[in-house]
Parts: structure tokens; sequence; C-alpha cells
């Protein structure tokens, strides 16, 4: 039985995190879908919904100021899931067996485009932040709040990305595309992203009582809400939600990977 001896996983990742981000050069538009769509639905939304602010109990007087986190939201992750429609990619073409075989830790090959993924989220949620804020959006959290924005944006590409490259690695399919974006959409819709949990009605309020998303919009909420706090008690749900769901997306595209290489 011959040994295999890892690459060291610096140089490894550093790699494929390039690559990943080489998708930006190689595929024109590759960033537009990512970019517009969120800038679309902040534009769409906040003018069809914006009366929603006069119910009683509306943490905010500002429609615009509650969405703008949302769709935030929404293109890291999408650009989180386009991670997984790439790595399909990979697999139907052939290329991804050579990395199975070749002498690089298995996490590593999951780690490469979830780093990609976050450096390309950066672009539509910066963008559809320095819009919402040039068209009337309030930033009531300061500095504060607008590192808990990013870090919720940077955490939920995250688990989108996980999510999308385990469903790539157990269809080994491009056609599993629509699936990775659903679960993303899916995901945002049955949570507090259009209303306070108080004001939800029926079982789309139990649905989004224990949606873990909804804790991860009243993280990045803090930037933007003045009725949600730079606290504690409204960071630490949001990351224990963003590091239980990475844990559960991780496990299952790395226990695809394995499947994958016997």
């Amino acid at each position: 039985m011959s040994s295999r001896t890892n690459s060291p996983a610096g140089p490894v990742a550093w790699a494929f995190w390039m690559r990943s981000l080489g998708e930006v050069t190689r595929v024109r538009g590759a960033l537009i879908g990512t970019s517009i769509a969120p800038l679309i639905f902040l534009l769409g939304t906040s003018g069809q919904f914006g009366k929603l602010v006069g119910l009683p109990g509306f943490p905010t007087d500002s429609y615009l100021s509650w969405i703008v986190p949302l769709c935030c939201l929404q293109g890291a992750g999408f650009a989180g899931a386009a991670a997984g429609a790439n790595l399909a990619r990979d697999i139907e073409q052939g290329w991804f067996d050579r990395l199975l075989v070749a002498p690089v830790a298995r996490p590593l090959l999951v780690l490469g485009p979830v780093l990609g993924a976050i450096t390309r989220s950066m672009i539509p949620v910066t963008l559809v932040l320095v819009v919402g804020v040039l068209i009337g959006a309030d930033v009531t959290g300061g500095v504060g709040g607008i590192v808990a924005l990013y870090a919720a944006s940077a955490g939920f590409c995250t688990v989108a990305a996980l999510w999308g490259i385990a469903m790539a690695v157990h269809f080994r399919t491009q056609q599993a595309g629509p699936l990775m974006q659903m679960g993303v959409f899916l995901g945002v819709f049955l949570s507090t992203a259009y209303t306070p949990q108080p004001l939800l009605k029926g079982w789309l309020e139990d649905v989004a009582r224990i949606n873990p998303v909804s804790h991860v919009l009243e993280l990045g909420r803090q930037a933007t809400v003045s009725g949600i706090d730079a606290s504690l008690a409204h960071t630490w749900p949001g990351l224990a939600s963003l590091a239980g769901m990475g844990l559960v997306f991780g496990a299952l595209a790395l226990f695809g990977l394995r499947r994958m290489g016997r």
C-alpha cells in the first residue's frame, strides 16, 4: 500500500482560492446576476411594502432600512450557491477527478471555493449597502453595525457555498443548480425577511421562529434598524446559527467528497 503525503495546506488553499476568483475574469457577466438581482429586489420591495412600517410594533420607521440587510444576504447567498454550480461544472468536465487523486487534503477542496465565494460576495453586499444608503436607508449601528452586517453576509455566503457544494458532490451535475439557488431562496423567504416575527401569522410565524436565518438577519440588521441595537443579545444567536448551519452543510460536503473518492 502506497502512502500519500498531502501538499502544504497554505499554498494549496491559496491556489484554489485564486482559481475560484478567476471565474470573474473567465466568464463575462459572472457578477451581474448576484449584483443586479438584489438591487432590483431592494427597489421593488421597498416601494411595494413600505407602508408596513405603519403597523404597531414595527421596529423602524424606514422599510428601506429593514430590507437592506435582507438584500445583502440575498446577494451573498446567491454568490455562495454559485460556488456549488461551478464545482458541478468541474465534476462534469472531469477536472475535479484529478483533484480527488492528488495529494491534497479533502477539506481544502471545499475551502478554496468557499473563500472565493466570500470574496466575490463582498461586491453585491457593498453595492446594495451603498445604493440603499444613497436612496434613504439609515445607518444607525455605526461601525459596529456595519461590521455585523458584513459578518452576517460572509457567514451566510459560507453556508450557501457549503450547501451548494454538498449538492454538487451528491448530484454531480450542473442540473442541480436550481436546487442550490432554491435552497438559499427558501431559507431567506421562510424567515423574518419582510416582517418582524411578532407581526407574522399562522404557520409562517412558526417556521420563522425556528428558522436560523431569522437570527442571521437580526445580526445584520444591527447596521440599519434603530430598534435592533448592537448588543450581545442580537449578536450571539446569529453567530451560533451560522456556525450550526456551517457545521451541518460542511459535514455533508465532506461526506459527499469521501463518497466520490471511493
